[in-house]
């Protein structure tokens, strides 16, 4: 094995982490009769030698020694190089990505290209894979060929054929994704398969079976879905709780969950039962990341992949079908934006006295109302029954969800009340590094500006070291949190201006600028004359912004707030000029400063200045054609800010209306600030193009910032914000017109 390993000249390749010349110790180690060596070598693998996907000329080089490893019966542990070989070969580049490399991607677009042609070369090996001795093998090579093979007809007919022979049910659900894979790849055998599955999930002889069916069903061919698919689904999860092991041999393999796939022949008409088999362009051609691969016993390794192992098997233990939760994930996927669909089902899924699965329901919902616009209410409500269970991991999963929310929370305001006053001693969490923080709970009331937050952040104001985020909550509950006024002032007060200032500082000035509390300003001045120079900046910013807040309420900051603004072109001067204006009303005073940031080289400064002058309205009337001459300037945001402010200036609605609409278009993100300014402007005409933009947004089911693989944690915020400002503009509560 490894003939000619030695013949590379690894030294003078490069991984993740530099130079490539341990790779052959990884190769060697994937071999090993060792089993923590044999983890600790695929740890490597993947997080030098294809990190986080990437593809080197050192992965290239190491694809022919993995087909070696793959081939050896000898060796265990084969699934997981299976696995590691269709991420090294399974990236597509298609021509949206073509389109978008520049010349410092060529080169990894090429070993991109290069990997996949070298791993479709010898996919063939995989045919034999699929019916070898070790599970763990038969588990990953169905996806293998799927990803893999150039010819998905033969692909499938092999699934066909293997399915009704293999005895481990995860294996089935692997042939049955694996099937699903080829459809989505080759759109012309989409409809076959189509048929095909809609047979299984009416048919199969395992109700994990007809789910796996079912959800690859609803991801290539959603049109075949019965129509009554919640009730079906739901009957399939009673029979798989009512019996703990599906049919088939588990063995003491690993607890792994595929997400289910799927075959079919190439007759036309495929046959009954719980074979058969049907391929287009690739939709999900992400990295196969490690995951539990039916290895037998393994030990507890200190690598990534062992920790990923054991956080597995912790949240799988005593699951007697640990795949259900991905069978449910995938066709949740598949259903995409039948919310109503979607919706029932997690909900019935939340009622199920199968702790897991609910747990399973509670993240999957979040997930749902992150990407989704809909009804939710009751499915929030059945989320917010969860926080009473004594099921640590269930409450905190609801919890996190619903600290997502804002006011979608509300119907469940009653159970985050209940949970915060039957357990006062988790107000606060405190980590072994950093400062403490509220918890879910906490946050999500104060979120819905419920009162029954308040005592909570009066508590945590009392502790040692403030919790760094109480000033954001303060700014959710608005005058509710009123109280806490004199705790946030004597707490400011008693804050040490040395290099820990601002860590300690902000969250109270946070708290007290959302109040407009200006019986603080002595203790706010304090705080600006003093910042320290580390984090200086940010400090005087946060205070500055404190008694800008306070409005004439701060009139003796006014000597403090005239010296700054002496200092015209920095950062500082324009946010001294904002507090000044707004303590003293003295445009003569900070127009000149503004004028003087606008023409910073710096685009943040540029911003922050167009955004002021706009807050002095007709005051500053003589900028206008310098706010107009920023229409044309290439950085997005300076656009749109300069546009708002020649309205808020002149009161000239046309071009402003005309570059924000055509921002909208081009970026989804200013969406927000767009809709402010027209609300503020309506009504919006009927019949005019910003009427046509609002309307087209409201009737849209997706939420405007919805991302495939991440999310923000105040994405549902903003984008409940932004329908309600386009209605808003509709309804015409602003103060002028965009005609």
């Amino acid at each position: 094995m490894f003939s000619g390993i030695d013949e590379v000249d690894w030294a003078s390749m490069e991984h993740a982490y530099g130079p490539a010349d341990d790779v052959p110790e990884l190769l060697r180690g994937l071999a090993s009769a060792d089993p923590a060596e044999r983890e600790a070598a695929l740890d490597g693998m993947y997080g030098a030698v294809h990190h986080q996907g990437d593809v080197y000329a050192c992965t290239l080089a190491c694809i022919p020694f993995l087909f070696e490893l793959v081939v050896d019966p000898g060796v265990q542990d084969r699934g997981g190089v299976v696995e590691l070989l269709t991420s090294i070969g399974g990236f597509d580049l298609d021509e949206d990505d073509e389109a978008e490399t520049d010349e410092d991607e060529i080169e990894g677009a090429a070993n991109y290209a290069m990997a996949a042609a070298a791993v479709t070369a010898g996919a063939g090996v995989f045919f034999e894979l699929i019916a070898d001795e070790d599970p763990g093998v038969r588990l990953a090579a169905p996806l293998a060929l799927a990803t893999l093979h150039r010819h998905p007809v033969r692909v499938l007919a092999l699934l066909r054929e293997r399915l009704p022979v293999e005895p481990d049910e995860e294996v089935r659900l692997a042939l049955v994704e694996a099937a699903g894979r080829v459809a989505l790849r080759h759109r012309p055998l989409a409809e076959r398969v189509g048929k095909w599955l809609g047979l299984l999930a009416s048919r199969a002889d395992s109700p994990g079976l007809r789910l796996a069916a079912l959800a690859q069903l609803a991801r290539c061919s959603p049109d075949g879905l019965p129509g009554d698919v919640v009730p079906v689904v739901s009957g399939l999860l009673r029979q798989m709780r009512s019996v703990p092991e599906e049919s088939g041999d588990r063995g003491d393999r690993g607890e792994h969950a595929p997400p289910g796939g799927i075959a079919a022949r190439e007759d036309d008409e495929p046959e009954p039962g719980p074979d058969t088999t049907p391929d287009a362009e690739p939709v999900d051609p992400e990295p196969v990341a490690p995951a539990e691969t039916g290895r037998g016993e393994h030990v507890a390794t200190p690598t990534l992949v062992g920790q990923l192992r054991s956080l597995s098997a912790q949240e799988n233990a005593g699951r007697g079908a640990p795949w259900a939760a991905d069978l449910l994930r995938t066709l949740h996927v598949g259903l995409d934006d039948r919310v109503g669909d979607r919706t029932a089902l997690l909900a019935d899924q939340l009622r199920s006295p199968d702790r897991r699965q609910r747990i399973d329901a509670v993240r999957m919902s979040g997930g749902l109302i992150r990407a989704w616009r809909g009804p939710y209410e009751e499915l929030v409500a059945l989320v917010g029954d969860q926080l009473s269970d004594p099921e640590p991991r269930l409450a905190e999963a609801a919890s996190h969800v619903l600290e997502e929310l804002f006011g979608l929370a509300a119907p469940a305001a009653d159970a985050l009340a209940a949970r915060l006053a039957a357990d006062p001693g988790s107000w606060v969490k405190t980590w072994a590094s950093g400062p403490p923080g509220l918890c879910s709970p906490v946050k999500a009331l104060a979120r819905l500006g419920d009162a029954r937050a308040v005592p909570a952040l009066a508590a945590a104001l009392e502790l040692p070291q403030v919790a760094h985020d109480v000033g954001f909550a303060v700014g959710h509950l608005g005058a509710t949190a009123r109280p806490l006024a004199g705790a946030l002032r004597r707490r400011l007060a008693e804050v040490e201006l040395d290099e820990g200032a601002y860590d300690r500082a902000s969250p109270l000035l946070a708290g007290l600028t959302a109040l407009r509390a200006g019986e603080a300003a002595p203790e706010v001045l304090r705080v600006l004359r003093g910042a320290p120079e580390y984090r200086g900046e940010w400090l005087r910013t946060a205070a500055l912004r404190a008694l800008g807040s306070f409005g004439p309420a701060a009139r003796e900051a006014v000597p403090e707030l005239r010296a700054l603004v002496r200092r015209p072109g920095t950062a500082s001067a324009t946010e001294a000029a904002e507090a000044l204006w707004a303590v003293s009303g003295d445009a003569d005073a900070v127009l000149p400063v503004l004028i003087e940031g606008l023409r910073s080289d710096q685009v943040h400064d540029r911003r922050a200045a167009a955004v002021a002058l706009g807050a002095l309205g007709p005051r500053a009337a003589v900028v206008a054609p310098r706010l107009r001459g920023l229409l044309a300037h290439e950085e997005l945001w300076l656009r749109v800010d300069a546009a708002i402010a020649l309205w808020e200036v002149s009161g000239r609605t046309r071009e402003t209306v005309a570059a924000l609409l055509t921002a909208w278009e081009q970026n989804r993100h200013v969406r927000v600030r767009v809709a402010e300014c027209l609300a503020r402007m309506g009504p919006v005409p009927e019949g005019s193009a910003a009427a046509h933009v609002l309307r087209s947004e409201l009737v849209s089911v997706r939420r405007h910032n919805a991302m495939d693989g991440g999310y923000g944690s105040h994405d549902i915020h903003e984008d409940e914000k932004l329908l309600a400002l386009c209605r808003q503009a509709l309804r015409g509560t602003g103060k002028g017109s965009t005609s």
